[in-house]
């Protein structure tokens, strides 16, 4: 059984990297995945990572305070560490790992220069429209994310009530066709082939998901065992009603 000493977690918006990220930190034996890199600002990292910006600082030595403080972060009290990737922040992010390791020449090799050996996960969301729609409720509304009981778990601003905006929804669709692409594309050029799960496959089993990705970390599947979905849907009838709307008019 292949032993990895890291995974990283590629993947959207709104493709459940959030309900799968809490259920692997849960085991105890997966570290605890976030994204510890997730805007594409130094200065944003550094506030992320509570490290002081340092005056005349080179800037090798900021990014290896930074990623120091990542590793510490995303292993937790386990011997592996997690990160969760956006695309939207990836190319900074690989941009800086170069700084960091510009004697390496792939991506790949800086990445397990930083971490070890990587599991590559990528996490997709096979409905594009459910999640252009998910992504702008979000925005508008300003909840992120729902615990399971009902409560909330994450809200980034004020709550708005939600309108239909057929150009918001257009774009983020396009957005998301796009990450995937890039995503596809990268793990060609990097030779890896990820461990790929869907959003409903981790909505209908999340319990066979997680043991999928426990087993090959090398990690005892039963670890998943009373894991339980913390995080609920969003979505709702009024989601329904705009992802139909929506299909409509691409279909026009």
């Amino acid at each position: 059984m292949s032993v990895f000493k890291s995974y990283v977690l590629c993947t959207s918006p709104r493709s459940g990297s959030t309900l799968l990220c809490r259920m692997l930190a849960e085991t105890g034996v997966a570290g605890v995945p976030k994204s510890y890199f997730h805007k594409p600002s130094i200065e944003d990292w550094l506030e992320y990572h509570k490290l002081p910006a340092l005056a005349g600082e080179a800037e090798k030595d900021t990014l290896t305070r930074i990623l120091e403080s990542a590793v510490c972060m995303g292993r937790g009290d386990t011997g592996v560490f997690g990160l969760r990737l956006q695309r939207h922040s990836f190319e900074f992010f690989t941009r800086n790992l170069a700084v960091l390791f510009p004697d390496d020449r792939t991506d790949l090799q800086r990445m397990e220069r930083a971490f070890g050996r990587i599991l590559f996960i990528h996490l997709t969301r096979p409905d594009k429209v459910e999640q252009a729609v998910s992504y702008v409720k979000a925005q508008q509304s300003g909840l992120w994310h729902r615990a399971a009981d009902g409560f909330e778990l994450e809200r980034l601003s004020p709550h708005k009530d939600p309108v239909f905006d057929p150009k918001e929804i257009q774009t983020a669709y396009e957005q998301f066709v796009l990450a995937d692409r890039d995503w596809t594309t990268w793990f060609h050029t990097q030779g890896i082939v990820p461990l790929r799960l869907t959003y409903d496959e981790l909505s209908s089993a999340p319990d066979a998901c997680l043991q999928d990705v426990l087993k090959r970390l090398g990690q005892d599947p039963k670890k998943a065992d009373g894991v339980k979905p913390s995080v609920a849907k969003l979505a709702d009838p009024q989601s329904e009603e705009w992802t139909g709307r929506f299909r409509q008019m691409l279909a026009g």
